[in-house]
């Protein structure tokens, strides 16, 4: 009992939920790879400060099936991520780890990226892609890519975990995230990670970067602190 009743104190703390249909959800499929570069502390949220950067040469791609999909593909661009945006105490239970569905949180965080850019009148061409997504729909997102990496067997299945995630971002704290404006440029990646970025990836992978950040020369900008590193990569 003490268990059950501090697990329903924990998910209460990720605020109020929406009900979805997570085990009607269909899943897609994702492509490509991902790595993931620390850059700072974080707060009581997720698991720290990072930059999410997409594969130069194979980026991460999830693929949606789902009939009424007004997005088919998703292709995350580079940009700040804490994984999933999980609280510290909701952590310890299984399924709940800021990482657990490290994919699936990408994908979201894109689609509120590019969400926050849009209402700015900031997008990039890769952004503005995202225009159609409505905010129910980006819960769907969410839900299809948990299912995605269940099915394909990424992750372990779990009871609770993919339906309570996709039920809290669709619930109204996130859609009060969903509606904030003037968020776009500070989202944006710095100068300094950006080159930190770059000094992490060798020989063509470099050049390919270099044409994803848009930059023709090297970003050689003086960080002043400790060098980001690649922490991980999830490929697929």
């Amino acid at each position: 009992m003490r268990r059950a009743l501090a697990f329903l104190l924990a998910v209460a703390t990720l605020g109020q939920c929406a009900p979805v249909a997570f085990d009607r959800m269909k899943p897609g499929k994702f492509t490509g790879s991902l790595f993931v570069m620390w850059v700072g502390e974080g707060d009581a949220l997720g698991d720290g400060k990072f930059v999410f950067v997409p594969n130069p040469v194979d980026p991460l791609t999830f693929t949606r099936s789902a009939a009424d999909a007004t997005v088919t593909v998703i292709r995350p661009g580079m940009m700040y991520t804490d994984g999933g945006s999980i609280p510290k105490v909701v952590q310890v239970f299984k399924g709940f780890g800021p990482w657990g569905y490290a994919p699936a949180y990408m994908v979201h965080d894109w689609v509120f990226v590019a969400r926050h850019c849009i209402r700015d009148g900031l997008a990039s061409d890769e952004q503005k892609l995202m225009d159609p997504i409505t905010f129910p729909e980006s819960a769907d997102i969410m839900g299809e890519a948990i299912r995605t990496l269940i099915e394909a067997r990424r992750v372990m299945r779990n009871d609770v975990a993919g339906g309570a995630i996709t039920s809290v971002v669709a619930g109204p704290i996130s859609r009060a995230i969903w509606e904030r404006n003037g968020q776009c440029k500070d989202q944006e990646v710095t100068p300094e990670h950006r080159a930190e970025v770059e000094r992490n990836f060798p020989g063509r992978s470099r050049a390919a970067l270099r044409r994803i950040l848009g930059a023709p020369e090297p970003l050689d900008v003086p960080t002043g602190g400790p060098k980001a590193r690649i922490l991980a990569e999830v490929s697929f």
